[in-house]
């Protein structure tokens, strides 16, 4: 086993609210750099400059999953994780037809649609800021039936988190783990969410800029950076597993 550090929740200049700073080539530099082994980029309620960044990690030695953190209707924040372009594009249509609205980009800020480097293709003009007509419930199930993992993104935040939004997490929510901010120490994070000690933690950084990325971070005991040993480390199988105490 060797130690992998993640950062499982970056943005790029797609999602409105991220720096436009944050191209493909530049967040693979910034990872690297940070000594980050394993990132996913999951822009808002799109996956269409994953590729990008998949691309333009290649020849390096960071691995790049395919994620989408999507907004329910509840306004609580889901990542999905996938191995396949061709899962997260389903659920991105999914979301796309439950997704109402224009982007403004003098309120909300451009979306840009870019390649691996960084060059601009297009603008998306959905609204990604948006909130999807799907429960969060939906999201979980969407995800599940694409093959995908499922976080609940950033649980210690008021805004957009599932238990600022709902009060609690809901009994049977099919979730593979809650993701919390740099703000909570990946030492004390079961004590400080007792209630869902059944939950495995992630520590991410929510990046949407340059700057934060590897802010906050997991390291995880598995073979290799991949979907499948973070699966696994989830699941604390085969010797895999997270490294709460650092």
């Amino acid at each position: 086993m060797r130690i992998i550090r993640a950062d499982l929740h970056i943005h790029t200049c797609l999602s409105p609210c991220g720096e436009l700073e944050m191209s493909p080539p530049r967040i693979v530099e910034a990872a690297i750099r940070k000594k980050i082994d394993l990132i996913a980029i999951c822009d808002h309620n799109s996956a269409e400059n994953v590729s990008a960044v998949i691309e333009a990690s290649q020849d390096t030695n960071l691995t790049v999953i395919q994620g989408i953190e999507i907004t329910s209707k509840e306004e609580v924040h889901i990542i999905g994780l996938f191995d396949s372009p061709e899962d997260v594009t389903a659920v991105q249509e999914l979301v796309y037809s439950q997704l109402e609205g224009k982007n403004d980009e003098r309120v909300f800020g451009e979306q840009v649609v870019v390649d691996a480097e960084g060059n601009i293709m297009n603008f998306n003009e959905k609204l990604l800021i948006g909130a999807t007509n799907l429960s969060t419930d939906d999201i979980v199930k969407a995800i599940r039936n694409q093959n995908g993992l499922t976080i609940a993104a950033h649980i210690d935040r008021e805004g957009f988190g599932i238990i600022g939004q709902l009060g609690f997490i809901p009994p049977g929510l099919d979730l593979d783990a809650l993701e919390v901010s740099s703000k909570i120490s990946m030492n004390n994070v079961r004590r400080t969410f007792l209630e869902y000690e059944e939950f495995s933690f992630l520590q991410s950084s929510d990046a949407h800029r340059l700057d934060d990325i590897g802010n906050g971070s997991t390291s995880l005991s598995m073979e290799s950076a991949s979907l499948d040993e973070l699966k696994m480390a989830l699941n604390e199988e085969q010797g895999r597993r997270i490294c709460y105490e650092t």
